[in-house]
């Protein structure tokens, strides 16, 4: 029995093959499992989730002293819940809608079957009055699955994602029975303030319970808290990583690869749909076209990582990209010196970082995200505070990286302007630009905001002396 018990739809840990042939297991490097591990080794924990591929092996195991305890999923689980249910209706809802959400009842039926085994294996290894962490999207219904049977338990459940307006999320059939699943956590964090009020707006809305700020009063007596808690990374990590003189060595030998042209725009995403990739390549290439800089002094390197590609709206996405790449190098190009250099692929964190250094523009501009923590990871990286972040005002990321030039990614003449800024600002303007992102960086990194979720998550119900309301 474990007096932590954090639930995610993955495990920490990538199956890999061993050179005798067998199976191990590698720490994956997200920054959520950096900012957990400490949390679960000094208090005991556990770390329930999916590891992957059609495995039913639930055995508990320990990878690099971690309990771990897998989590089995069928090809059919696969395909409605996480494929359906969870990256078909909820991923497109709750990023407003870019693409339009599926609303089918076998998805959700899958679903609510795999919640409720997730919820079921933390009630059988959390000891009593242990505290509980479930994270994301994937596993809404799993608080109050859980709250049902482990009344006594803490529960904290944290969205990595947006969470939509009421007018978008009312679009969903089972609206009630998200919020009802929520409301089963003693505290429900979200990247910014606005996500936690949408949620507590539709609760007394759609659900009709009391609230007052950011809390929520159920008829059993618990108080429930809504509020931000913005996702942050190892942001001395990523300095010391950047430091390394074989990252720095990596980083020239990158640049000179590339013709050692004078400026570099850099771009790091997911290939999805969210990200906004083909509105800013082409922006780019009319900032080109028109004169402003051309392939010997200034190049795009886009790095987009592979992503869901049994999903036929990724597979068109990629097509579309990719055909938009071969134009535009194409038309302005030359031997030897492409406009764009395009990689689909995913790289280890030194070579990110050898990128980040490499680069003087870090263009970061999704449709909506929840945070995007590259733009944070390319200021981390910036020890000399240098270069530039281009940012969509629709990230998260946009609230505390105000020194950012902010861009709505919808308006390319808007985004075109501020590729120019970026590339015609003077060395002194972007240094007092990154100075200051970086010192945000640096404070709030992701310790600070696991140890405040934490926190939080252990005073829900003992600070509250305003009385509950009465209407």
């Amino acid at each position: 029995m474990f007096d932590l018990v954090i639930v995610a739809n993955r495990l920490p840990v990538d199956r890999i093959k061993l050179p005798d042939g067998s199976n191990g297991w590698r720490t994956s490097p997200g920054g959520l499992v950096t900012a957990i591990e400490p949390v679960m080794r000094s208090n005991h924990g556990v770390w329930i989730g999916w590891p992957g591929g059609t495995d039913g092996d639930e055995e508990l195991f320990q990878a690099d002293g971690l309990d771990l305890a897998p989590m089995s999923m069928s090809a059919e689980e696969i395909e409605l819940f996480y494929e359906g249910f969870s990256n078909g209706c909820l991923w497109p809802l709750y990023h407003d809608v870019v693409v339009k959400p599926e609303f089918h009842r076998e998805w959700w039926d899958s679903y609510v079957s795999v919640n409720r085994r997730f919820a079921e294996k933390a009630a059988s290894l959390a000891a009593e009055g242990a505290t509980v962490w479930v994270q994301d999207y994937q596993l809404q219904l799993v608080p109050q699955m859980l709250r049902d049977l482990r009344p006594d338990l803490r529960i904290g459940f944290y969205l990595h994602i947006p969470f939509p307006p009421a007018e978008l999320f009312q679009q969903l059939p089972w609206r009630r029975q998200i919020l009802e699943g929520l409301l089963g956590a003693d505290l429900v964090g979200f990247q910014l303030p606005g996500a936690a009020q949408n949620f507590v707006r539709l609760v007394r809305q759609r659900v009709g319970h009391k609230t007052h700020r950011d809390l929520v009063y159920l008829p059993d007596g618990r108080t429930v808290r809504a509020a931000a808690f913005p996702i942050s990374i190892d942001a001395k990590g990523f300095e010391d990583m950047a430091r390394d003189p074989e990252v720095e060595s990596r980083a020239e030998e990158i640049r000179e690869a590339l013709g050692s042209p004078r400026t570099v725009f850099l771009g790091v995403d997911r290939l999805d749909y969210t990200k906004g990739i083909f509105a800013r390549l082409r922006a780019f290439s009319e900032v080109m076209k028109e004169g402003h800089f051309g392939v010997e002094d200034a190049v795009f390197v886009q790095v987009a990582v592979p992503s869901r590609e049994q999903v036929e709206e990724y597979r068109i996405l990629r097509d579309e990209i990719e055909r938009l790449v071969g134009r535009i190098n194409g038309d302005l190009g030359e031997i030897g010196r492409p406009a764009i250099h395009y990689l689909h692929s995913s790289y280890p964190r030194a070579e990110m970082a050898a990128l980040y250094r490499m680069a003087d523009i870090m263009v970061v501009t999704p449709y909506r995200d929840g945070m995007n923590l590259v733009a944070k990871e390319y200021v981390a990286t910036r020890f000399e505070n240098d270069g530039a972040l281009v940012l969509s005002e629709f990230a998260g990321a946009a609230e505390e990286l105000r020194q950012a030039y902010l861009v709505n990614p919808h308006d390319i003449n808007g985004m075109k302007q501020a590729l120019r800024d970026a590339y015609d600002a003077s060395p002194k303007e972007s240094s007092k630009r990154m100075k200051a992102m970086r010192k945000t960086v640096t404070q709030n990194d992701v310790k600070a905001w696991a140890d405040s979720f934490l926190l939080a998550l252990s005073q829900v119900g003992t600070h509250e002396k305003e009385p509950r309301p009465t209407a």
